[in-house]
């Protein structure tokens, strides 16, 4: 089923579904990675240097973490949103993830997958050095 022409290629189940031996075969557009970790290392390189573009699953999944983190907000207020308030907040911030994935991408030559693991990076070093920050203005006491 991998290997059928298709636009999309959504592996949503296995892990490693999508190898070295079978990505040489794939005949689709754009792989949309909707399980976790569906395609390996070698076979994501394959696939991107024969022009396929990867959605990563750290981007395609991330919608379920999102909405987990929107029911855990809302539990701690002791509040619950209507279903048509959290399908536009996921929209919003799914947009502005992709958004922001892919203009990494485009401005730095990379694929996907490696500009969301960049982007990432650089937004836990940022609030490693805020919070170092904060603490370096904290009384000696409150310091951790």
């Amino acid at each position: 089923m991998l290997t059928y022409e298709a636009d999309v290629l959504i592996p949503a189940a296995l892990e490693n579904a999508v190898t070295v031996d079978n990505a040489r075969q794939i005949r689709a557009e754009v792989v949309v990675e909707a399980a976790n970790g569906p395609t390996t290392p070698d076979a994501h390189d394959l696939l991107v240097n024969r022009g396929i573009t990867v959605i990563p699953d750290i981007l395609a999944n991330a919608g379920g973490v999102t909405v987990s983190y929107f029911e855990w907000s809302q539990n701690i207020q002791q509040f619950r949103w209507e279903l048509e308030r959290v399908n536009r907040e996921l929209e919003r911030v799914m947009r502005r993830a992709y958004g922001d994935v892919t203009r990494l991408a485009s401005e730095s030559a990379l694929d996907l997958r490696t500009a969301a693991f960049v982007l990432a990076i650089k937004r836990v070093a940022r609030a490693i050095a805020v919070r170092k920050s904060v603490a370096h203005h904290l009384p000696p006491s409150l310091r951790s």
